[in-house]
């Protein structure tokens, strides 16, 4: 069984995602932010992919993703953003963002709300390995 670390500070995000993901077939480990994401991974946690949310407090998600890629042994874990819609957000500030987030080491984006089909189906592209469920 492969595991997701899924790092959003929404409860019901958290829950959500944590249902669509366990019904396909994962273990989901969650973390409420970047920090304790980063204490999960310090301590041996290692997932086979990371679902991290951007704006979060304490350890934002583009933060996040800069520090993780530095751990042993997460260089290449996929590691899928997830951000809210903002309509003050130009669309320059949002390919921006995405920028950010590619440079730091993200590996692919998506935009809330997900529709657990194609969670499903960008996971499977970042985790191709993955049996059907």
């Amino acid at each position: 069984m492969k595991t997701v670390l899924l790092i959003d500070d929404s409860t019901t995000i958290r829950l959500s995602i944590s249902e669509i993901l366990t019904k396909n077939g994962f273990h989901v480990d969650t973390a409420s932010d970047g920090q304790s994401a980063l204490d999960k991974l310090a301590a041996g946690v290692r997932p086979d992919l990371i679902v991290s949310d951007v704006k979060m407090p304490r350890v934002d998600g583009i933060t996040f993703v800069r520090k993780a890629r530095d751990l042993p042994g997460l260089r290449f874990t996929p590691i899928l953003m997830l951000t809210s819609p903002v309509p003050v957000r130009t669309p320059e500030a949002d390919q921006a963002l995405r920028a950010d987030a590619k440079t730091a080491g993200a590996t692919g984006w998506m935009v809330k709300p997900v529709k657990p089909h194609d969670l499903v189906a960008v996971i499977r592209q970042l985790v191709p390995d993955l049996p059907e469920v």
